[in-house]
């Protein structure tokens, strides 16, 4: 029997103000703005677990994801890996060098969302 996925992305923009630090709705985006994509799910059946991917749009550029299990791909979702273990070619892999995350999520997990920063270029 399949299990029914549903996926709402969100994206809010960070603003500063002598408050601190607010996340509104974003509307829209200017370069140099700082972002948190937000993933949230709904299944009928959580009993399986399964894998949740994401590719970085590219004016973004990745920071950094608000779950520390988070694989990351650099060659568009052909190899995955931590991000202090990749190389893009002599050099180790940098954030801005992400183009896809991915989380691995258990069966049964209730926490149904995930986040990730990043700056828009």
């Amino acid at each position: 029997m399949g299990s029914s996925l549903s996926i709402t992305r969100s994206v809010f923009v960070e603003t500063r103000s002598d408050d601190g630090i607010a996340l509104e709705p974003a509307h829209r985006l200017e370069s140099g703005d700082k972002v948190v994509l937000v993933m949230q799910w709904d299944r009928e059946n959580a009993q399986r677990p399964f894998t949740l991917a994401s590719r970085v749009p590219e004016e973004l550029a990745f920071q950094r994801s608000g779950d520390a299990a988070v694989e990351v791909s650099i060659d568009g979702g052909r190899r995955w890996g931590r991000l202090g273990d990749l190389r893009s070619g002599q050099r180790l892999a940098s954030p801005e060098d992400v183009t896809h995350l991915r989380w691995r999520i258990a069966a049964g997990e209730d926490r149904r969302l995930r986040s990730y920063s990043a700056i828009v270029r």
